[in-house]
C-alpha cells in the first residue's frame, strides 16, 4: 500500500463546551475584569477618571506584592496565613529602626529580612517536621502579631523626614511609586517561575510531590524556599504600608492572608497546586481592587463591603474545586 493511500485518521473536534471551557479557563478572568470596569463604570459616579485609575493602582499595590509570593506558596499546594502579621511586624521594626537613627536603607532592608526569618521558620517546620502549612501559618499568623507587639505597644509614628515616605508616597511622572513596585516584583516573578529551573521545579512540586521526588528534585528545599519568598514579598509590603502611612501599625494586616489567597485563586492558580500564572495574580488582585473602588464610590456600606468580599472568596475556591475535579 502506498503512502498517499493511506487513510490519515481524523482529528478529533472540540466540542463547543470544551471550546468555551478552554476559553474561559485562558481568559475568564481578563473577560471578568472588563466585564466588572464597564459595571463600575455605568454605576459609579467618576470611576473612569485617570486619578481613580492610579488610586485603584496604587490602593492595590500592597496585596498584589503579597499575592505574588503567595501565588508561589499555592503553587506547591500549600498556603500562607501569616503574610497580614509579617506586614505589621516588619513594618514597626522599620519605624523603630529609623527612630533610632539607623540609615534609612538598613531599616528598610530589615522590613524584608523580618519577613525572610519569619517564612524560613515556616518553611523549614512545613519542609522539614512535614507539619500542615494551614497549621504551622495558622500559628506564626499570631506569635508574629505578639512580635509586633513586643516591639512597639501601638502605633509609632516616623520622627522627621527618613525618606522612606516616598516609597509610598512618591510618583513618577504622576504614577504612585508603589505601582511601579508591584511591575517590578510581577515582571522578576514572571521571570523566576516561567524562566529558570526553580520555576520548574516550583511546578513539579505542586503537581505531584512524590514524582518530583522520584525525579531528583529537593522537593524539601523547594517547599522551605517558597515559604522563604512568600515572607520577603510580605516584608516587602510592610515596608510599602508604614511608608505610605508615616507609621508603623500593630494591628496593620488584618485580613491580608484572605485577601492575597483570593486574588491568587481568582487568577487562576489553584489550591491543589501545580496549575496558574504569576499574571493572573495580578488580574485577580486588580478586580479586587475595582470591586471594592466601586462600592467606595457607589456609597455601599462597609458591612455590605465586607459580605461582597466573603462571597467573593467563595466563590473563587469554588470555581477553583470544580475546575479541579476531573471530568467523568
Amino acid at each position: 500500500m502506498s503512502a498517499d493511500s493511506k487513510i490519515e485518521s481524523p482529528k478529533k473536534s472540540l466540542t463547543k463546551t470544551q471550546i468555551i471551557d478552554q476559553v474561559m479557563s485562558k481568559w475568564g478572568i481578563y473577560i471578568a475584569l472588563l466585564l466588572l470596569i464597564i459595571l463600575m463604570a455605568a454605576i459609579a459616579p467618576n470611576f473612569l477618571s485617570v486619578k481613580n485609575g492610579l488610586n485603584i493602582a496604587q490602593a492595590v499595590s500592597i496585596n498584589a506584592v503579597i499575592a505574588a509570593g503567595m501565588t508561589v506558596v499555592i503553587l506547591t499546594a500549600g498556603i500562607d496565613l501569616s503574610v497580614g502579621s509579617i506586614v505589621a511586624a516588619s513594618g514597626v521594626a522599620t519605624v523603630l529602626l529609623l527612630n533610632d537613627s539607623i540609615p534609612t536603607p538598613i531599616a528598610a532592608l530589615v522590613a524584608i529580612l523580618v519577613g525572610a526569618a519569619i517564612g524560613l521558620v515556616n518553611g523549614a517546620i512545613i519542609a522539614y517536621l512535614a507539619l500542615p502549612a494551614f497549621i504551622v501559618t495558622l500559628g506564626a499568623l499570631t506569635y508574629t502579631r505578639g512580635i509586633a507587639y513586643s516591639l512597639h505597644g501601638g502605633p509609632v509614628q516616623i520622627a522627621g523626614e527618613s525618606g522612606i515616605e516616598s516609597i509610598g508616597n512618591g510618583s513618577i511622572g504622576g504614577v504612585p511609586m508603589p505601582v511601579f513596585i508591584m511591575i517590578f516584583v510581577y515582571v522578576f516573578f514572571w521571570f523566576l517561575l516561567e524562566r529558570t529551573k526553580f520555576g520548574r521545579h516550583v511546578y513539579a512540586v505542586g503537581g505531584n510531590a512524590q514524582a518530583a521526588r522520584l525525579s531528583g528534585i529537593d522537593v524539601k528545599k523547594v517547599l522551605m524556599t517558597v515559604y522563604i519568598i512568600c515572607g520577603i514579598t510580605a516584608g516587602l509590603a510592610g515596608l510599602m504600608f508604614a511608608s505610605r502611612v508615616r507609621s508603623g501599625q500593630v494591628t496593620a494586616g488584618v485580613g491580608y492572608e484572605l485577601d492575597a489567597i483570593t486574588a491568587v485563586i481568582l487568577g487562576g492558580t489553584s489550591l491543589f497546586g501545580g496549575r496558574g500564572r504569576i499574571f493572573g495574580t495580578l488580574i485577580g488582585a486588580l478586580l479586587i481592587g475595582v470591586l471594592s473602588n466601586g462600592l467606595v464610590l457607589m456609597g455601599v456600606p462597609i458591612y455590605t463591603q465586607l459580605m461582597v468580599k466573603g462571597s467573593v472568596i467563595i466563590f473563587a475556591v469554588a470555581i477553583d474545586t470544580l475546575r479541579s475535579k476531573p471530568s467523568t
